[in-house]
């Protein structure tokens, strides 16, 4: 029996990273074939041309579609260019995860172009900047869907969709991490990862100066920066950390996912306001400040401390999770689960009817 044919589509590097470990799962099914198609921020310059990364660690890219322009201008562009890839290496699935425009992009055009929709991370809430909104759209035009929790499951649901589509597996940006946090000697500075609220740039680049003004008083010298996603008004916040070259601080446009994860499990606490914070953090027992309304509405573990875009509140924050320089850590569990899942996706992927069934969608209630 032929093999199926699973795309995914990748716009970014978090996105990547997170699915990695899913994709190496599909990649070796007997039953899966995997096809990687990149676009979105990986053939940015700006962001450190991560597509280059990923043929270094070995994967095979069977395409590559542009994207140039606006936001709105460059997911048009990009869903002609994903049509027409559909047509040329006919999936039987294209697999999307998240809340992005090129998951946006490549959902709408596959589900136009007759493919099989699968969708990871759907059901969960993020406010975002158009976020929340792309998720519970692509939800919409996904035929399979791979909830990270129960709640997030329950949502699915609520928006109509038939409970066999529903699956509830863990994030499999967990897989492969401990299964109880480390506590580590936490000998780095603190990681920061800020990521655009607005599409100001003014304004996106005054929020990060403060952002290191405060880490400044409240005695940090010195830590890791991790360069935003290309939402409208990341040029802001580029145009900050730019400034501060050539400190104690180190900046990278990318990283790679290990590289990440290293940063992430030694780092003193992170601050921003990336959904990483969110997510992996806890399993590495990491504390997280997470500022203003990016991330509202997603569900978080006890490692995560909530603050508005206040310098008072914002340092006091920094100052219990510095603890003098001895950082506090976080010894609970991580609502996300964590294990198995990419196996337990590879196995959906290979064992579900792609029928009329499946394929022809009407709203459960």
């Amino acid at each position: 029996m032929a093999r199926r044919r699973v795309m995914f589509v990748t716009g970014t590097r978090a996105e990547f990273g997170l699915m990695e470990h899913a994709l190496r799962q599909i990649g070796k099914h007997p039953g899966l074939t995997l096809q990687l198609v990149v676009t979105g921020m990986h053939l940015s310059r700006e962001h450190g041309y991560s597509i280059a990364a990923i043929r270094q660690q070995g994967w095979t890219i069977d395409a590559t579609v542009p994207w140039r322009g606006t936001t709105a201008e460059a997911t048009g562009r990009a869903m002609a260019g994903l049509a027409k890839v559909y047509a040329r290496l006919r999936p039987d699935v294209v697999l999307v995860v998240g809340d992005r425009v090129e998951a946006f992009a490549a959902a709408a055009a596959a589900h136009l172009a007759g493919c099989v929709v699968a969708h990871v991370h759907g059901g969960d809430r993020a406010l975002g900047q158009v976020d929340d909104a792309l998720r519970h759209a692509i939800t919409k035009l996904a035929h399979l869907h791979f909830a990270a929790t129960k709640a997030s499951g329950q949502r699915i649901l609520k928006l109509g969709e038939d409970r066999f589509r529903v699956h509830v597996v863990g994030t499999p940006g967990l897989d492969g991490l401990p299964a109880k946090p480390q506590t580590s000697q936490r000998s780095a500075g603190p990681l920061v990862i800020l990521h655009p609220d607005g599409a100001n740039d003014a304004k996106q680049q005054r929020q990060a100066r403060l952002l290191i003004a405060e880490l400044t008083a409240a005695g940090m010298t010195g830590g890791t920066i991790v360069y935003p996603n290309n939402d409208p008004g990341w040029r802001g916040i580029a145009k900050a950390w730019q400034g501060i070259r050539g400190t104690e601080w180190t900046v990278h446009q990318n990283l790679p996912r290990q590289a990440f994860l290293d940063g992430l499990a030694n780092a003193a606490f992170l601050i921003g306001n990336s959904s990483s914070g969110i997510i992996e953090a806890a399993s590495f027992g990491t504390k997280v400040i997470n500022i203003g309304s990016r991330q509202e509405g997603r569900e978080r573990s006890a490692n995560v401390v909530d603050v508005p875009w206040d310098r008072t509140e914002i340092v006091a924050a920094i100052s219990r999770a510095w603890n003098g320089g001895r950082p506090r850590t976080y010894a609970g569990t991580n609502v996300y689960g964590g294990g198995a899942s990419g196996a337990k996706i590879a196995k959906v992927l290979a064992t579900q009817e792609l029928g009329t069934r499946l394929r022809q969608k009407l709203i459960a209630y």
